[in-house]
């Protein structure tokens, strides 16, 4: 989690919203890395899970990602989740939990849907403190310019 939260942090100075995003191996190798760039790539898609993802089935060749892990800063909203259940990610690992947005363990819980082909398993929580105290310190400083 501490290389999703590092990607988090470059993508605050970046000026996006600071969500980082590791996808590993089932050896514990780094495939990809990857914070926010909707804004910088004026994309609504650029989430950091999407990009990880993207750059993850690149590396192994391959639109499945059996047996590797997603590490993520914030709960998935559920264009997200549903990327993650696409690419057949095994684990996820996020930090914050997002009750407006998240689309994992609140809001579309995409995963307890019957019509889910994959769900991965799920670990919230992860640096909880440190992945929400980002956000919070960049919204604020947004409400305060």
């Amino acid at each position: 989690m501490s290389r999703a939260l590092e990607a988090a942090r470059d993508a605050a100075g970046r000026g996006e919203v600071p969500i980082g995003a590791v996808v590993t191996n089932a050896a514990g190798t780094v495939l990809a890395v990857a914070g926010n760039r909707t804004r910088e790539l004026n994309d609504p898609t650029a989430h950091a899970e999407i990009l990880a993802i993207r750059a993850a089935c690149a590396a192994t060749g391959s639109e499945r990602l059996v047996g590797c892990d997603l590490h993520v800063t914030l709960e998935p909203c559920p264009m997200c989740a549903a990327a993650i259940g696409f690419a057949r990610i095994e684990r996820l690992y996020y930090g914050a939990p997002d009750p407006k947005g998240g689309g994992v363990d609140h809001g579309a819980r995409v995963f307890n849907h019957p019509t889910c082909h994959h769900a991965p398993q799920v670990y919230g929580g992860i640096a909880e403190t440190e992945a929400a105290a980002l956000l919070r310190d960049f919204f604020a400083a947004r409400r305060q310019a």
